[in-house]
């Protein structure tokens, strides 16, 4: 079992989060104008490398509050974490 910080909690097990998906994708301005190709581009499309990707998780069973992690990939390792209003980590 691997523990994950949640900047709020401390350190839990992984079973009280879940995935939110990449993190620091900025909503479109104005989400009408986009044509269907360019809306399913921002819905479906993300990265996916191998190494420290910026995540968004939930800690669903605990405070249910969204912060943001840097994970590696390669090893499920978590780097680090922060909450959504601290500054855009850099990897």
């Amino acid at each position: 079992m691997q523990l994950i910080e949640c900047p709020w909690c401390g350190p839990r097990e992984e079973t009280e989060f879940h995935y939110g998906g990449q993190a620091h994708i900025a909503y479109p301005e104005d989400p009408q104008a986009l044509s269907d190709e360019q809306w399913a581009q921002f819905v479906f499309y993300r990265d996916n490398p191998k190494g420290l990707f910026a995540e968004r998780w939930s800690h669903s069973h605990g405070c249910r509050r969204w912060f943001n992690a840097v994970r590696d990939t390669a090893t499920y390792r978590f780097q680090r974490t922060y909450r959504l209003d601290e500054p855009k980590t850099t990897i």
